[in-house]
């Protein structure tokens, strides 16, 4: 196994890069600002084709693999982590329509979202239950005819409410109430569906300029047609997605960590004091030295994850060991950083600042730092109460 990129990977790595440095990085700290989602700079994106990497030729995308997808979003995330994760959610939520969907719902809803001029969401998280899939109540009503009505609430749901969301993946309940295991069914549920409202978008610590909301279903009434995949299928589903983006978040927090890296670097070098630049002095280094040695760490494990699921190798220690290594990766070396830009650290126009505050959800979302700790363990062959 090595990760010697081929020159196709290294132009699609550099072009990507070229472009996120050039066009994202310069708008960063103010889309921040502003907690505002960049249509224009999405649909760039999906113009640079990055949208359309993992999926199959004859679906329009370029039929690459994940390690591909894996480089360009690291190379969106060194220049801002908010696209980087729009991005991200989309292309798993569009890949789960891809390798499960019927042809018609792959004809219909899928070019735009390949193409990048659409986005689209999954939701499986509830106000009350996160991880914890067994303790969603969000429930899908069977009325005869092929019709189903679909009540309940889903909660940090990323890219339904922008203006240019087109559908969302709605886990739901479609097992009957009395059966003591629940069954789901995922639904794909078009933007302007009848009892389908997106709430008001959050107030976030970070990923300002990503689109975070609630959703409401209230009698939201979608046909057979809607289910992706298998009836009471879902539940598998949506693991599938989340393993998916597990592997994307983890090439987020590499790529928030690698921008951070640079900076602590850029500023040691251009800070002056005590008769000299702060790069000199052997604290500084010591703490440029281990984020180095992290990044580096986060990048192997995470390559390794995306070259796995490449090879065909089913190896979910090693997702959840890429997963939880690289997102805490990624907050310390943030850390770090800020600690290396000293008081201009805690400002909120310092890049480090909002790097920190940008990775904090990356060990949360997908399922959090403990949870990966519950799957790691158990890959190990320890006997894990964990369903």
């Amino acid at each position: 196994m090595h990760f010697a990129l081929t020159e196709q990977q290294k132009e699609l790595q550099s072009q990507i890069h070229r472009f996120a440095q050039g066009e994202i990085a310069p708008r960063a700290e103010e889309l921040d600002r502003k907690a505002e989602f960049p249509v224009d700079l999405f649909q760039r994106v999906g113009e640079m084709g990055v949208m359309s990497i993992p999926f199959p030729e004859e679906l329009g995308g370029m039929g690459l693999g994940v390690f591909d997808a894996v480089l360009a979003i690291e190379a969106l995330a060194e220049a801002d982590q908010s696209i980087a994760v729009s991005a991200m959610v989309s292309m798993a939520a569009g890949l789960t329509v891809s390798r499960f969907g019927s042809e018609e719902q792959k004809k219909k809803w899928l070019p735009d979202i390949i193409s990048g001029q659409k986005i689209c969401a999954i939701a499986g998280t509830e106000p009350d239950a996160g991880s914890d899939t067994g303790g969603f109540t969000t429930r899908a009503k069977q009325l005869g005819n092929g019709q189903w009505s679909l009540s309940g609430e889903k909660a940090y749901i990323t890219n339904p409410g922008t203006p240019i969301s087109l559908f969302t993946l709605i886990l739901a309940i479609t097992s009957p109430k009395e059966d003591e295991r629940k069954k789901f069914s995922l639904f794909l549920t078009p933007n302007d569906a009848p009892g389908y409202t997106r709430g008001k978008s959050y107030n976030k610590m970070g990923w300002r300029s990503s689109d975070t909301r609630p959703l409401y279903l209230d009698d939201c009434q979608l046909g057979d047609d809607a289910i992706v995949g298998d009836l009471d299928g879902g539940r598998h589903l949506l693991h599938k997605g989340y393993q998916a983006a597990r592997i994307w978040l983890a090439a987020c927090s590499l790529g928030l960590a690698q921008a951070s890296l640079k900076h602590a670097v850029a500023y040691a070098t251009e800070r002056q004091a005590f008769g000299g630049s702060i790069g000199r002095l052997q604290m500084v280094q010591q703490m440029i030295a281990q984020m180095a040695i992290k990044v580096d760490t986060a990048r192997l494990l995470t390559y390794r994850a995306a070259w796995q699921i490449d090879q065909g190798i089913d190896d979910l220690g090693a997702l959840s060991m890429a997963k939880m290594g690289a997102t805490e990766i990624g907050t310390e070396v943030a850390n770090l950083a800020v600690q290396v830009s000293g008081g201009w650290g805690f400002m909120d126009d310092c890049p480090a600042s909002r790097y920190l505050r940008d990775n904090r959800i990356c060990t949360i979302g997908d399922g959090s730092s403990q949870i990966q700790t519950m799957l790691i363990a158990r890959s190990c062959g320890l006997d894990v109460n964990f369903t």
